[in-house]
């Protein structure tokens, strides 16, 4: 026997490892049939993990208990074998993705021995060897708050870590995570850190699992080194994660991240993404840049398309055919076309009258005749149901027909006429030259409020479009009517200025607005809708001058008419307006606004602070907004602006939340606790905010809740939450909504504002027969449209105060509704945008982002040929390769181009 144990030891040197491997095993099998054991009390363990262990398993045990053993003696030629046969044993092991592998499971128990044998070997190759195993070896005991796969990494950073396996890989990464967070907080040195986590991130890129090398880069603070890992197999996956992660960042790393994915996305030639990216980003400079870099004139054109539907404004010079076809694209020209042919293709051109929406022979008999009632109320809520009922189409049967187009004018009273003429700018809305005839012949007509409404009509019609005739620009800044002696006319004039160049930033209505925002004698009314308009038209720009000018007319010792003016509201919405989406940018005003003394200066700074957060998500805000709804209002002269200030809170919670689905429902439930405690001026805010949160997705949960409030105690809140069961179904046609809204007819039959605001309801949810939406999200719901959002607030923030200005007199304030209508469709053209009828599979969005492999991106599709209406939530791709789509999403206006490699069927 003596002989024997000799043998392996002499017999290291000079034999290869599968000689060797066979003597171990031979070793062990002997180890394992029960060889006489040094003590009782190593029999005895051998005894009870017999009785757990199988056969197999007690063979490996014995093997690798062998090779610990071998690095405890003295032989140092033993070493390395020994640990090339242990690294080979954990490497080759299966197990379930449950499981701890049975070689570590095996080698736990000796992890204290080993680790001593590391700190007594001299430096040496073998030395560097068994870090590499203990670091492996490590990864069982990451629930005590050791970091010993990392650290024993970190003195073994040669050997090939991918060869460990990708659990191992990721386990590593989350170390590195924990440990660099400690040397930050300690201000120790991390550059060994990093270096090895440039290490793992092509191996995480190798294996498609772009979401662990974005997690690490964003933990250690080196994404900005992502471009040098991404390949053309890479990029896309990693780009789609990163912009995926924007929402739930924080500033400055959400526009950092999405200036990364802007350049790869440009590095790769994907231009559209690049574009989209851009116009999230609001970055005119970088807009401008990746629209110059296009040279293909179809691509240019697509882009244009993109630009246009986030109505920034662009002048090009039209030297050629293409250049011509792009400023058209670039200025919507053809929009209403389009929409036509939509209605066509539907079948829908047919106008539909109020009876056709109210459906009264659904009312219960009782309350029929109740309901319709031949009043100037009724006829007014008619002309505004008939104007979002046939938005866009250009024709209808109470306003535009043949025989005296008037008669329906005079069937309503003051306001009620300017409103009512008003609505042939929505009836023909984007068809600049065939309306303008029509609408001209009421400027001529002597009563003020029905010019006033004619001015609003072509400000309504040209909102989106842009001729270069300018025709908008031409009748309304005309000085007289701007500074007429009847404020209907200047209402009229400064709001239509207001939709139709809203989110332009031209500078001649800077010219004809800011001094009317300036004049000290002016009336509030019409200072409050100046700042408004130019707010809209220079939404999200932080444009310094018109900022300025406003902080400056809030700073005046003589603001306070403004302060008692209930229209003042409309003035901090334009300061808002400046800074939508801007971020941090909106701190400047706010220190500003801290000087203002009287309290219109808190309610501003609350306004601007929840526009330049909207659609961000952003959970601080949404905390910060909810402890302002927490204070209690003691009863005092500022506690009017107070409750205005808690309002805004809870239209702000609404508005920084919209664009994150998880940011969504925990909102939603915050809602519910505010409508159970919170007093009369949350109560009225909170439906208002549940219709911003998703306009024109008729989620059931939401439009179930806001059913309940529309039959509560308190009156104000029943009409808004009316109101925004219409916000919540506009354009969709939802038909248990429309049931409802039937029922609340019936019940509110005697409530003349109530009744009003459900005919409201009424049209909005058949807004333009269904083909229209509101939701300012467009683009597979990635960009926000400022001036969507802009016209939506307008409307709210009037809303906070129903009875004084919707159900009052000012009713035409809903018509700011008209800069986030647009068609929800795809239609498909070719790159002579000639349309091209396609087949697109139309399904429900999935979300694939981390997702390995290629998933389907949609389920539960159907195949139609465009142009074809696309609901919320759903998605559209070609049916075959037959072309090629230039833009990244199939969605609006869509240039295709023939695929070469196409082979069709013959």
């Amino acid at each position: 026997m003596p002989q024997d144990s000799q043998l392996p030891k002499g017999s290291d040197k000079g034999k290869g490892k599968a000689v060797e491997g066979a003597r171990k095993q031979d070793e062990a099998q002997k180890d394992a049939a029960g060889e006489p054991a040094a003590n009782g009390k190593k029999d005895d363990d051998k005894a009870d993990s017999s009785e757990e262990l199988s056969e197999e398993d007690q063979q490996l045990k014995g093997e690798l208990d062998m090779l610990v053993e071998r690095l405890t003696e003295s032989d140092a030629s033993l070493y390395k074998p020994a640990l090339e046969a242990m690294k080979d044993s954990i490497k080759t092991s299966t197990s379930s993705m449950t499981a701890v592998p049975k070689p570590l499971k095996f080698l736990r128990p000796h992890y204290e021995t080993l680790t001593k044998l590391y700190d007594e070997w001299p430096a040496s190759d073998d030395k560097t060897s068994l870090a590499d195993v203990l670091s492996v070896i490590g990864m069982t005991f990451s629930d005590e708050d050791r970091q010993d796969t990392l650290k024993y990494r970190l003195l073994a950073p040669t050997s090939d870590i991918g060869s460990w396996g990708h659990e191992y890989v990721r386990h590593l990464a989350l170390e590195l995570g924990e440990v660099y967070g400690k040397r930050i907080a300690a201000e120790e040195s991390t550059g060994e850190l990093v270096s090895l986590a440039l290490l793992l991130v092509p191996l995480f890129l190798k294996t498609n699992a772009e979401a662990d090398a974005v997690d690490l880069m964003t933990e250690l603070e080196i994404i900005d080194d992502i471009p040098k890992f991404v390949d053309e197999n890479t990029y896309s996956r990693v780009c789609l994660y990163m912009v995926s992660m924007v929402p739930l960042l924080t500033y400055p790393d959400n526009s950092k991240f999405l200036k990364i994915a802007h350049d790869i996305y440009n590095e790769y030639k994907q231009h559209a993404q690049a574009m989209v990216i851009a116009i999230r980003l609001n970055d005119m400079q970088l807009i401008q840049q990746d629209f110059n870099n296009a040279k293909d004139p179809a691509l240019k054109k697509q882009l244009a398309f993109l630009i246009a539907r986030q109505r920034i404004h662009m002048d090009l010079p039209r030297e050629t055919e293409d250049d011509e076809e792009i400023a058209e694209s670039l200025c919507n020209v053809r929009l209403a076309e389009h929409f036509k042919s939509l209605g066509k293709e539907l079948n829908i051109l047919e106008p539909k009258t109020t009876e056709d929406i109210y459906k009264s022979h659904l009312e219960s008999s009782r309350v029929t005749g109740m309901t319709n009632l031949d009043s100037s109320r009724n006829n007014l809520a008619s002309a505004f149901v008939n104007a979002f009922v046939n938005a866009g189409f250009g024709n209808d049967k109470m306003m535009l027909v043949d025989k005296d187009q008037q008669s329906w004018v005079w069937k309503t009273k003051e306001e009620g006429q300017m409103s009512t003429v008003a609505s042939l700018g929505t009836l023909l809305m984007w068809d600049i030259e065939n309306g303008l005839d029509q609408i001209d012949k009421y400027t001529y007509i002597e009563e003020e409020q029905i010019q006033a409404g004619a001015y609003l009509a072509i400000g309504i019609m040209n909102s989106g479009v842009r001729l270069d005739s300018d025709p908008a620009l031409a009748l309304l800044s005309d000085h007289d009517k701007l500074h007429h002696k009847n404020p209907m006319i200047r209402i009229a004039t400064i709001m239509g200025l207001g939709l139709s160049y809203a989110g332009s930033a031209r500078e001649e209505i800077q010219k004809a607005l800011l001094p009317i925002i300036r004049d000290k004698a002016e009336d509030m009314r019409i200072v409050a809708m100046a700042a408004l308009a130019c707010g809209l038209v220079y939404v999200g720009t932080s444009n310094a001058d018109v900022g300025e000018a406003m902080v400056m007319t809030l700073l005046d010792d003589d603001a306070t008419d403004l302060v008692a003016e209930k229209w003042s509201r409309f003035f901090s919405l334009g300061l808002g307006l400046l800074y939508l989406g801007k971020q941090e940018d909106v701190d400047v005003p706010l220190e500003a606004l801290k000087a203002v003394t009287h309290p219109l200066g808190k309610s501003t700074s609350i306004m601007a602070s929840i526009c330049a957060w909207a659609g961000t998500g952003a959970v601080l805000k949404i905390q910060e907004l909810l402890h302002i709804c927490n204070e209690h209002i003691e009863e005092s002269e500022e506690k009017k602006h107070d409750e205005l200030v808690q309002a805004y809170a809870v239209l702000g919670i609404g508005l920084i939340a919209m664009g994150e689905d998880v940011g969504q429902e925990m909102v939603l439930r915050q809602f519910g606790h505010l409508m159970h405690y919170g007093e009369a001026n949350i109560r009225r805010a909170v439906p208002l905010a549940m219709g911003l949160i998703s306009p024109s997705n008729p989620q059931m949960k939401v439009y179930d809740t806001l059913s309940r409030y529309s039959h509560d105690n308190d009156n104000e809140v029943a009409i808004n939450a009316i109101f925004a069961m219409g916000l919540l179904g506009a354009g969709t046609n939802n038909a248990r909504l429309a049931q409802l809204l039937r029922q609340l007819a019936s019940y509110y039959h005697r409530d003349q504002d109530s009744l009003f605001m459900v005919r409201i309801a009424q049209g909005l949810l058949h807004m333009g027969k269904g083909t229209l939406s509101i939701s300012p999200f467009h683009t597979d719901r990635q960009v926000l449209s400022p001036v969507a959002a802009g016209g939506l607030l307008a409307v709210l923030v009037a809303m906070i105060d129903a009875k004084h200005f919707i159900t009052g007199n000012s009713h035409y304030l809903l018509y700011f509704l008209v800069t986030a209508m647009h068609p929800r469709f795809l239609v498909t053209l070719d790159e002579n945008l000639k349309p091209v009828t396609v087949n697109v599979r139309v399904g429900q969005a999935v979300d694939v982002v981390g997702q390995a492999g290629r998933p389907k991106t949609i389920t539960g599709w159907q195949t139609q040929s465009t142009p074809v209406l696309l609901a919320h939530g759903e998605r559209a791709e070609l049916e075959d390769e037959e072309y090629i789509s230039l833009s990244s999403t199939l969605e609006g206006l869509v240039i295709l181009r023939k695929n070469p490699e196409w082979e069709g069927t013959k």
